[in-house]
């Protein structure tokens, strides 16, 4: 398909407002990549400057090598998929899919081909001579997919496809997603708020906050080694548990606990005696033990899991949530004692993780 290199992008509006700062990236042929962050952190806006749908302020950006930072959309040979379908209502799946081909006076033979191509891919055979109305969100936006598949272009875009679906829907949709990409081996860029979209979708994810890029690697990265506070608390659901404690000889000190380090921890931490750093434990590295203790608020059965929600020694103590494997059955008010089984550090002024030789 394609490769698509952002450099050093910037997005500021007409009013000063700075949207996007010192975009960098290398996109892989064939490679899916996710922009994940919360609202207005800058992740659509890198998406419609990549589509030609906003100016780039300062930066270039290239496809296959060549300088297309100027290119208008139309010539950019790139396919963008959004999040409200926009589908012509008046005409039918077939219409809609042939639509942009049509337009382009391609030879109808080929338009056929290539309509019914796209539908048997999305398993849209037997909708083709229905109206957008007719069909569920979930075809409604395989129909969008459908449209952009039969342009069969270097570049897939997708704004937050899934956003509009429920539950149940945003589930299927984004196995089929996946299953698209597999099948196409096509070049995507992928922008979502849903962390479990980034993380099941992605062959890599750039992780946004504010207009900054916070870290790019591998959903397995970013899940495992966190580069920051920031990248930390936004992916893994439920979010990672953060404390200030101090580093003692002995281990760490929180308001309310205290827990051993490992060598390995320990020899990390060995700048840092005697100051604050922030603890970050993950819910599901937490498990019973006689470390912390915590008082009971709330329990969530949730079949092989249960998750534990409460504070560390009385009420007034910092939060704490655990996900325990098994079903549990605790009540509000009761007693229990955790350990930590896997522990992050950060520095509490640059909130950048704490490695080992870094």
């Amino acid at each position: 398909m394609a490769t698509l290199s952002l450099q050093h992008i910037d997005k500021i509006y007409d009013n000063n407002v700075q949207a996007v700062f010192d975009f960098n990236l290398d996109v892989k042929d064939g490679e899916l990549i996710v922009l994940v962050g919360p609202s207005g952190c800058g992740k659509s806006t890198t998406l419609r400057m990549v589509a030609g749908l906003e100016d780039i302020s300062a930066g270039r950006l290239y496809l296959d090598g060549k300088d297309i930072t100027q290119t208008p959309a139309k010539d950019r040979d790139m396919a963008m998929v959004f999040q409200n379908y926009a589908l012509y209502g008046h005409m039918t799946v077939y219409e809609n899919m042939a639509f942009s081909l049509t337009m382009r006076k391609e030879n109808p033979n080929v338009i056929h081909k290539k309509v019914l191509a796209a539908a048997e891919i999305l398993g849209l055979t037997n909708q083709l001579n229905k109206k957008p109305a007719q069909l569920s969100g979930g075809q409604r936006q395989r129909v969008a997919m459908g449209r952009s598949i039969v342009r069969n272009p270097k570049v897939f875009l997708f704004d937050e496809p899934l956003s509009n679906l429920d539950a149940k829907l945003r589930g299927a949709t984004r196995r089929e997603i996946l299953l698209l990409h597999k099948q196409l081996q096509a070049t995507m860029l992928y922008v979502t708020h849903d962390q479990t979209e980034a993380l099941t979708l992605a062959d890599r994810i750039v992780c946004m906050s504010m207009g900054y890029v916070q870290q790019v690697g591998t959903p397995l990265e970013l899940y495992d080694s966190p580069a920051n506070i920031f990248v930390a608390g936004f992916i893994g659901l439920p979010p990672m548990n953060f404390y200030d404690v101090t580093v003692g000889p002995d281990g760490l000190t929180g308001e309310g606990f205290k827990v051993t380090l490992t060598a390995e921890e320990a020899d990390t931490l060995q700048a840092y005696h005697g100051k604050t750093i922030v603890l970050g434990v993950r819910p599901e590295d937490i498990v019973l033990g006689p470390d912390v203790p915590v008082t009971v608020s709330t329990n969530e059965n949730l079949g092989m899991n249960t998750l534990v929600h409460g504070h560390i020694g009385q009420t007034s103590g910092a939060r704490i949530s655990a996900k325990l494997k098994g079903w549990a059955d605790y009540k509000n008010g009761d007693t229990v004692t955790f350990s930590f089984k896997r522990k992050h550090f950060f520095d509490k002024e640059t909130t950048n993780a704490i490695r080992k030789g870094v």
